[in-house]
């Protein structure tokens, strides 16, 4: 998977993958959304952001 290249690894036992970030992500850059308005499905905000920012 190419996306997997573009991130940092997950930690072990994180239960981070790859899709679940893109899926949090991806709605926040496309529709201009604060972090905190992440949609909750994906998880908190905070790791959202930080996965972000680490790519």
């Amino acid at each position: 998977m190419a996306s997997a290249l573009c991130f940092p690894r997950n930690g072990v036992g994180s239960g981070w993958t790859t899709g679940k970030v893109l899926s949090g992500i991806i709605p926040v850059i496309q529709k201009g959304l604060r972090w905190v308005d992440a949609p909750a499905a994906d998880g908190p905000h905070k790791p959202l952001y930080n996965r972000f920012r680490h790519w």
